[in-house]
């Protein structure tokens, strides 16, 4: 059976942090915004009424956009059944049944549930679960995924074991979530676990292996895959204290292979040009990041990239963060890096994931990725398939997930206002609508939390090497 989880939009500012701190470091909690009474209380009774009813829902009115590449409806409406897209037209080719739940969008924006691919289940209330309740789980999950539209997201690194007992408990319905997709325990060198890391992998008292033959990794990506990854990630960069480790092309062909032989996509942290080609000539299929250390793309790079059949998560903000303690003007030339390689790649032809690195830092809100990747060109149509299409085909989810359509899944996202105006808008979410497989309620989270903006910790400045 079939179960509509709604997840009403969160009013959050700007949450910043890195969970490669110690977390008994304080956060400062600044910038509480109250909303006017009235309105609010009207709203939680439409939220209490509206969590009584089953799983058919009616969106009426809204603007809709089916994909990427078709035109939108400009007035239609969306009826769904057990979970699914029952039917989706112009609100005079729609005839809402009585018995379901109907949500007024006359002058919101739908579009499919987004994907976020590249967050992290590693903040302070996700990394030991089996400590915290379900209300706790979902909190940090609404908090940091589901209120900015995120349906499905991929993990790529956690603890697989904790990764896996938040997704038993959403699939339960015990917590709200997104649908995870997850990696489990990322591969490094020996030597070579991430400075950034240590100290969060032992304020937690958590071990992750270090890779030290090929032998080994074989046997860790198999174990990973019986054990539930979804994918392997690899660092065939990683950062330490006065130098950049890079993967032995060899062990990255083995673990590459091995994981490729079980059907599952590999991920490549990369901080400079060594490690790319180590992901290149290894058949890596997603890099996690762009690598503003480096040069400019030229447009032969980024062709190499695209011929490699790679993918590519920028994380645009994770640099911007990274850098809090540069001159404006170092800041400056790393980000118009980090654009600059975002728009090669994007214009070579390659295939753009949305992904943010949340969960490693702590800034929840989108709005500043959109507003990146709009500075490196990127149209509205273009972070669409970002956020939808894109991730959909490449994990092998399209045949019922990334559009809107007469029989696919019902993710949705509804926004109050129309990023084909301004791609901030994809930011501005009302709703998320997400299928699970569970009881046939509608449940909806509560609304309007206090707002926290959080002070940026243990700054790593990235962009000059430092």
């Amino acid at each position: 059976m079939s179960v509509l989880t709604i997840y009403p939009a969160w009013q959050n500012g700007r949450s910043k942090r890195h969970f490669g701190t110690i977390p008994e470091l304080p956060w400062y909690v600044l910038n509480m915004r109250l909303r006017l009474a009235l309105p609010l209380l009207s709203v939680l009774a439409f939220f209490v009424d509206l969590q009584s009813h089953a799983s058919d829902l009616a969106l009426v009115g809204a603007k809709i956009y089916l994909s990427p590449s078709e035109p939108p409806i400009e007035s239609g409406t969306i009826l769904v059944h057990s979970g699914h897209i029952l039917s989706v037209g112009p609100n005079a080719e729609i005839k809402v049944p009585p018995s379901m739940t109907v949500i007024d969008c006359k002058g919101l924006v739908v579009t499919a549930g987004f994907w976020n691919s590249h967050v992290h289940i590693l903040p302070p209330g996700l990394v030991h679960a089996d400590r915290r309740s379900s209300e706790q789980t979902t909190s940090q999950l609404q908090e940091m995924l589901t209120r900015w539209g995120f349906t499905t997201v991929f993990d790529i690194a956690s603890v697989l074991q904790n990764t896996n007992l938040i997704r038993h408990r959403i699939a339960r319905g015990e917590a709200k979530g997104p649908r995870i997709l997850t990696v489990g325990e990322p591969f490094w060198v020996k030597g070579g676990t991430p400075i950034y890391i240590k100290g969060f992998l032992e304020a937690n008292h958590i071990s992750i292996p270090e890779v030290e033959s090929t032998a080994q990794a074989k046997e860790r990506v198999r174990q990973q895959v019986r054990d539930g990854a979804d994918g392997i990630k690899i660092f065939a960069n990683s950062v330490e204290r006065n130098e950049i480790l890079t993967m032995p092309l060899d062990l990255a062909e083995v673990i590459v292979a091995e994981a490729h032989r079980a059907g599952k996509p590999i991920f490549a942290h990369v901080s400079n040009n060594q490690g790319i080609e180590v992901a290149i000539q290894s058949g890596v299929d997603i890099l996690a990041h762009t690598t503003p250390i480096d040069d400019f793309w030229s447009p032969s790079f980024a062709q190499r990239l695209v011929a490699a059949h790679m993918a590519l998560t920028p994380t645009l903000t994770l640099w911007e963060v990274e850098s809090k303690n540069a001159s404006p003007e170092e800041l400056e030339k790393g980000m118009s890096r980090a654009a600059q390689q975002l728009e090669a790649f994007s214009r070579a032809g390659g295939q753009v994931l949305f992904g943010t690195d949340v969960g490693y830092i702590e800034q929840f809100d989108t709005s500043e990725e959109f507003r990146w990747m709009s500075r490196a060109g990127m149209s509205f149509q273009e972070i669409l398939a970002s956020l939808t299409t894109n991730p959909a085909q490449r994990f092998g989810y399209a045949t019922h997930s990334g559009r809107i359509a007469k029989g696919l899944d019902a993710d949705l996202v509804v926004l109050g206002a129309d990023p084909a105006q301004n791609t901030s808008a994809f930011s501005k979410v009302r709703y998320t609508i997400r299928r699970r497989s569970s009881t046939k309620r509608n449940e909806i989270l509560p609304p309007e939390p206090i707002v926290y903006r959080r002070k940026p910790i243990c700054n790593f400045r990235l962009i000059t090497g430092s």
